[in-house]
């Protein structure tokens, strides 16, 4: 049996820049220990497959070592295939998912991705953070994930966590790290972000729709705006744009084709 797979820069104006994911159309489902196999063989953030389900699909992610609940880039690429190889042309997509129902719609060149909002609430210091991370974040908040909250975007920049103590201190929670800050007055975006996720195989993500859950309600109401402008700071770097829209959010992305090939098994 040969199946296609296709692999899309998501976040991306271009190839080599946003978050590399990999989209395997299915007409049904594969065993589940097969689809964790192939994550791992394709070694990126997140393996997304789906089936058709109703008048949607059905979409499930993997990361390299587990299955995921929420993944945004992939899910942007997921659209972007449907939109652009697969022939697809209603206004929105409906994909049911570990999360619910996720909405994407297309917006000019950009994919616009309705999620659910996740509010922060502060949280104590977790013993030995700051010592993992190498500066100290001035506040620590609490969603699914955890987000810190530095002075400047060039600490966000700056940041070379030890990954192993990350790890350790991040695997209780079952949580990936956000690390975020203001962006510099003289910058065309609101605000920065960098990612970790050792507990889930990825040391740092570059760049993560999902976190976009947690952060964007922070900063909107820092902020005092609902519309935001994004820039995650990974060594690949990618921007998004984003909406407040009370309890979802409204995250939107562009992408980039990489490859189409097929595997066979």
């Amino acid at each position: 049996m040969t199946t296609p797979l296709y692999q899309v820069d998501a976040f991306a104006d271009h190839v080599f820049e946003g978050n590399p994911a990999a989209v395997v159309p299915l007409e049904s489902w594969l065993p589940d220990e097969v689809m964790q196999s192939l994550a791992a063989e394709n070694n990126l953030a997140e393996t997304a497959f789906f089936v058709p389900e109703g008048k949607g699909f059905h979409l499930r992610w993997f990361t390299p070592t587990v299955e995921a609940d929420l993944c945004g880039h992939a899910t942007l690429a997921t659209s972007h295939v449907l939109y652009t190889h697969l022939g697809y042309d209603a206004p929105q997509i409906s994909f049911q998912t570990r999360s619910g129902e996720l909405i994407v719609k297309r917006e000019g060149d950009k994919y616009a991705m309705d999620f659910p909002a996740a509010k922060a609430k502060p949280m104590p210091e977790p013993a030995g953070l700051a010592d993992a991370l190498g500066i100290k974040p001035r506040i620590y908040v609490r969603t699914p994930n955890v987000m810190v909250i530095f002075d400047s975007a060039d600490e966000v920049r700056a940041l070379k966590p030890d990954f192993a103590a990350l790890k350790r201190i991040m695997t209780p929670f079952n949580a990936v790290l956000i690390a975020s800050a203001e962006a510099e007055e003289s910058s065309e975006f609101d605000f920065v972000s960098r990612v970790f996720a050792p507990a889930h195989g990825i040391d740092e993500d570059p760049v993560t729709g999902s976190s976009y859950c947690t952060s964007v309600p922070y900063w909107a109401k820092k902020l005092g705006k609902p519309d935001l402008v994004a820039r995650q700071v990974s060594a690949r770097g990618g921007t998004v744009w984003c909406t407040d829209a009370g309890e979802r959010v409204i995250i939107r992305g562009r992408c980039a084709d990489y490859l189409k090939g097929e595997f066979s098994l």
